[in-house]
């Protein structure tokens, strides 16, 4: 289960890229009860979303030409590294390591599959302060046309392992992180892109208490359904959405078993 004592490839931070930081952050506080609080006037708008001052997740305005999206950010402990591994596995360097004031040290990637992505290096701010409980980080799910190749290139960077299981319709493989029992440092999936999808990508997950009254909730305040909720043998119930700029996000109700 995702945790807050981040090691060597585990999810450390999540941000979004909005056309309209007020906008966005009004949605997601009614979705998910979050505050948004500005990192400062010379942060060109950036800012955390937080869930009783503890930040869950971070904004921000979208770089010129992209596509409104979350990032999940991977632990590193050196970017620099990271970044030449990625070239060398295949990948591609959006944007070189780059320091983030005194607060850590960051470079945006993109896997071999088109999946983009981004790596951490903490300073003074280590990561997102609360995770796997309502309205947080739970699960990142990596969607690629070969789970199986594009998981060998992230064990290249981090050491990550998986164990594959059947779900309905795919093999379905979960990822830990390089040391301690699977289970316990499992943070996320990686599942085949399916037909019809626009691209390789990687989902966010927040834990919900209610995926249909989130659902509704999501299309008051003008976003839409991708996947309506579901119920998932022995993981739970879980929904597909878009935010109203098109940034897609799932949430799930995890059932005991999880």
């Amino acid at each position: 289960m995702l945790g807050t004592d981040f090691t060597k490839g585990s999810p450390d931070w999540l941000d979004l890229g909005s056309p309209d930081i007020n906008a966005a952050a009004e949605f997601y506080g009614r979705v998910f009860g979050w505050n948004f609080a500005s990192a400062g006037p010379d942060a060109g708008g950036y800012g955390f979303f937080q869930q009783d001052g503890k930040t869950v997740a971070a904004l921000g305005p979208l770089g010129e030409g992209a596509s409104s999206a979350w990032t999940v950010y991977f632990e590193t402990p050196d970017a620099e590294a990271t970044a030449r591994a990625t070239e060398q596995g295949g990948g591609t360097v959006r944007m070189a390591a780059m320091d983030v004031m005194d607060a850590g040290r960051m470079a945006a990637l993109t896997d071999p599959a088109g999946a983009e992505f981004a790596v951490w290096q903490p300073g003074t701010v280590k990561g997102l302060e609360r995770t796997s409980s309502p309205n947080t980080l739970l699960w990142a799910e990596l969607h690629v046309p070969d789970p199986e190749a594009t998981l060998g290139f992230y064990q290249g960077l981090f050491g990550w392992r998986w164990e594959e299981m059947e779900a309905p319709g795919m093999t379905y493989r979960v990822i830990s992180t390089a040391e301690g029992d699977l289970k316990d440092t499992s943070f996320g999936g990686a599942a085949p892109l399916q037909p019809g999808a626009d691209k390789s990508r990687w989902i966010p997950y927040f834990m919900v208490e209610d995926a249909d009254a989130t659902s509704a909730t999501v299309q008051e305040n003008g976003g839409s359904v991708l996947m309506a909720p579901a119920d998932v043998p022995n993981v739970g119930r879980i929904g597909w959405f878009a935010d109203p700029f098109g940034a897609p996000f799932a949430v799930l109700k995890p059932s005991p078993d999880m």
